[in-house]
């Protein structure tokens, strides 16, 4: 059962939740008596101190590694004057009413938990909010009301605030108050939802400033504290310990993980380590109630200072990008075309004009390396590939059919307009040969269909049984390898399968649509 990451802001009517596909167990909680050590050594009677020493027994017990539990009052009071509350507004048209608030919030919970719009029949628009680029009816601005509230942190003396993109991502108006009971009207210097960090600005000076540490030393198993606003209660602190560090869920950074209790409102406060350092933003939660369950997210700063420093100077993030879909690389895949440790990034299509194509990678790679740094799962390529400017040029290691090959791409702005791939056509072709010990019947392409799908080479499948249809080939799928070997006619097809030993399992590179993917068959079975 999968369960939703949610975003920790907190709307005037509804939570925000964001999806993110997750498993977590439920784990009981036990409280044992040895966290809580009864006499001290100090205590031991005189006798035992006067007689003389003797080697310690080997079933003696271990040295108390943990004494007393941390005081939070001093980092609190550090710190807290630097924790800001965050409200946004949004203005919506007088003549509906109340009607209008509560519409707009179910269409933003739709958006948000769902996915997808919700049709906004009022309106006639589907899906559309009332934001500053809709026009209202009659050119009127519409009355402010409450759109959500969230935390933040002042980054410096002068006014600049970070906070998380999802708290400010469609508001009007975005309010910035301290703990000295100040409200500013906030400019918002640039978002980035990649990453959700962004950063504001307000007309204030001698700010108290937060002190930035180094996610590098933040250790497993170390005390850490939150400060925010849950459900708009300001300024409240919450602790406890780092429960993994790199925490991968798919996005374009790894998250650290905590038992912090975060809820709704506490997004884009700080976490604080014991030096009272801030060393993330508090961001998502994994829960399936919508509320704190134990497990909270949290962006490493080094990551969302690098992203604020371009938000900063230029409004945006500028990210670098070579032109691949990619996959993960299974244990059977590795297994069958000889990678035998399942690493890498498995190409899946090339963008025509890219980078990567110009650089000559092709589907079916596997990438496995990046300027030198090993990709050991599929999403540290795009990491490393955005986190390098632009213009650089950089070099791609990659598995193509059964040895390794060097290349040099030159990394363009993610920016780049994305090109269209051929799906192919499945028309005029004749039969020319089969493969039934493999459940196959494949043709030759015609120039037409390697024009549009720009393949100098590979098969067309005409019929997939047995073996084939297991392993999840199709009719109108096209090989492009099998068992490491390029194919470029159904009689080279037949010539490679029939050098192989019979009734073992082979690999086949499969391009079905815009998607290149292995696949194994197994004959026999």
């Amino acid at each position: 059962m999968s369960s939703p990451v949610t975003a920790t802001s907190t709307p005037s009517v509804i939570r925000r939740t964001l999806v993110v596909s997750a498993v977590v167990s439920a784990v009981g909680l036990v409280l044992s008596s040895s966290l809580f050590p009864h006499a001290s050594q100090a205590q031991q009677p005189a006798a035992a101190v006067m007689a003389p020493a003797s080697p310690p027994a080997a079933n003696s017990a271990a040295p108390v590694l943990v004494k007393g539990l941390p005081d939070f009052t001093e980092l609190v009071e550090k710190v807290g004057p630097s924790v800001v509350s965050i409200r946004t507004t949004q203005r919506v048209a007088e003549e509906g009413g109340d009607g209008d608030e509560a519409d707009a919030q179910m269409r933003e919970f739709f958006k948000r938990f769902f996915g997808v719009p919700m049709p906004d029949q009022r309106r006639g628009t589907p899906g559309v909010p009332n934001t500053p680029n809709t026009p209202k009816r009659g050119g009127e601005q519409g009355e402010e009301r409450p759109r959500g509230v969230g935390s933040g942190f002042i980054l410096s003396p002068d006014g600049y605030v970070m906070t998380n993109a999802h708290v400010v991502e469609g508001a009007d108006e975005v309010y910035v108050n301290l703990t000295d009971k100040r409200e500013f009207k906030a400019k918002v210097v640039g978002a980035d939802k990649r990453t959700d960090v962004a950063v504001l600005k307000i007309d204030a000076k001698q700010l108290p400033a937060v002190a930035v540490g180094e996610v590098s030393r933040v250790k497993v198993g170390e005390w850490v504290m939150a400060i925010g606003t849950p459900f708009g209660l300001e300024n409240t602190v919450t602790a406890g310990i780092v429960s993994a560090k790199a925490r991968d869920t798919g996005e374009e950074i790894r998250f650290i993980q905590t038992d912090v209790a975060v809820n709704p409102g506490n997004s884009g406060g700080p976490l604080i380590n014991m030096r009272g350092e801030v060393v993330g933003i508090n961001s998502q939660i994994l829960s399936r109630s919508g509320g704190f369950m134990g497990i909270s997210l949290s962006i490493p700063i080094d990551d969302a200072m690098k992203v604020a420093d371009q938000l900063r100077s230029g409004g945006k993030v500028v990210r670098g990008r070579i032109g691949v879909s990619i996959a993960p690389v299974s244990k059977d895949v590795a297994e069958a075309i000889g990678l035998g440790k399942a690493q890498g990034a498995l190409v899946q299509a090339v963008e025509p004009g890219t980078p990567a194509d110009k650089a000559g990678v092709e589907a079916g790679d596997i990438i496995t390396k990046f300027n030198g740094q090993t990709i050991d799962k599929a999403p540290d390529l795009p990491r490393l590939v955005a986190a390098t400017k632009p213009g650089t040029k950089s070099t791609l290691q990659v598995f193509r059919r059964g040895a390794y090959k060097e290349l040099t791409v030159t990394v363009a702005e993610m920016d780049t307009p994305k090109a269209k791939l051929g799906s192919g056509k499945e028309d005029a072709a004749q039969p020319m040969a089969s493969a039934a010990a493999l459940g196959l019947n494949v043709i030759d392409l015609t120039a037409d269909q390697k024009r549009e799908l720009r393949q100098t080479g590979g098969v067309l499948v005409n019929e997939a049984q047995g073996p084939a249809a297991r392993a999840g080939l199709r009719a109108g799928d096209i090989i492009l390898s099998v068992a490491n070997v390029q194919i470029g006619s159904a009689k080279e097809f037949e010539a490679v399968l029939a050098k192989l030993e019979k009734g073992r399992a082979v690999n086949v590179l499969v391009r079905r649509g815009e998607w290149a993917q292995y696949a194994v068959i197994r004959p026999g079975k």
